[in-house]
């Protein structure tokens, strides 16, 4: 089951870029641009992380994760900000959060804090997964053929995860690239046929269909 994150950013632009790097790691995303918007869903208890702007116009975000920890006092929450101020990450702190990074940030750095911060906090639930009798550990990043370790990149890594989140999905070669390559890739969809040569020669029993003249589909 995907993990679902909730963000609260004012900044439109800002907003959907977070969402877009987030939703192409798998994760599913529920954004709010408005405290307001936010405020009615901080009793959820299917959101696995919160990413707060401090800054929400007359309210902020610590008056947000007050919210969300009397309701849901584990779920882990960022703070975004454009102040770097050693009195903000000080509040922070001592209002529960676990993490928080200073605007402009790279949106890569953000989902890496943000998959570490999931892997530390739902750890007993990252369990491995078979797939065609593949033992894949998402949080190891390994994959096992009874007692045998494959050995992948983290492109051939990625490449596989896409599908085993997204099993029995179509993927055209220009989608692979936007999400496992992203949209700073300056080659062409060849690289997406050599990795995907690549990893079926690893894992024969993987069953990737090619769909001809459109991509690739797992299961």
């Amino acid at each position: 089951m995907k993990k679902v994150i909730g963000i609260v950013e004012d900044e439109r632009d800002l907003n959907e870029l977070v969402r877009h790097y987030l939703e192409n790691e798998g994760y599913e995303v529920r954004a709010y641009l408005t405290f307001d918007e936010a405020a009615i869903h901080t009793a959820d208890e299917d959101v696995h992380l919160w990413i707060l702007d401090i800054m929400l116009g007359e309210k902020s975000g610590f008056d947000l994760i007050e919210d969300i920890r009397r309701h849901n006092p584990n779920t882990p929450v960022i703070f975004m900000s454009a102040r770097d101020k050693e009195f903000d990450r000080i509040i922070g702190l001592e209002k529960g959060s676990d993490d928080y990074i200073t605007k402009p940030f790279s949106p890569k750095e953000l989902v890496l804090r943000v998959n570490n911060i999931i892997r530390r906090t739902y750890k007993d639930e990252n369990a491995a997964i078979t797939v065609d009798s593949y033992v894949i550990d998402e949080g190891q990043r390994t994959v096992r053929d009874g007692s045998e370790m494959i050995d992948l990149t983290t492109k051939e890594f990625e490449l596989l995860m896409l599908f085993v989140r997204n099993r029995g999905t179509a993927f055209t070669r220009e989608q692979i690239l936007e999400k496992v390559w992203e949209t700073n890739y300056y080659g062409n969809d060849r690289v997406v046929d050599d990795t995907m040569r690549r990893l079926r020669r690893k894992m024969p029993k993987l069953m990737i269909h090619t769909i001809y003249g459109f991509g690739y589909r797992l299961g």
